[in-house]
């Protein structure tokens, strides 16, 4: 089973997002998603964006991790 991640978009130079996902900053290439911008979230696995997500369905995820996890997300 893998897990994707939810993040937020800071910044995009060329095929690759830099992703904030509690405050860290990750690189993700662009390879598989399309019509990636600054401000959107994203679902990240294994150093690449899989696709776009809704701040709400972020949101859900991020706060089922702080459930169940002690992770620090944003």
């Amino acid at each position: 089973m893998c897990l994707g991640v939810p993040g937020k978009v800071v910044e995009l130079t060329g095929e690759t997002a830099k992703v904030s996902i509690g405050g860290v900053m990750y690189d993700a290439a662009l390879a598989i998603a399309d019509d990636i911008e600054v401000g959107d979230y994203v679902l990240m696995h294994a150093g690449f964006v899989l696709e776009k997500i809704s701040a709400a369905e972020a949101d859900e995820t991020l706060e089922t991790l702080r459930e169940y996890t002690n992770l620090k997300v944003d």
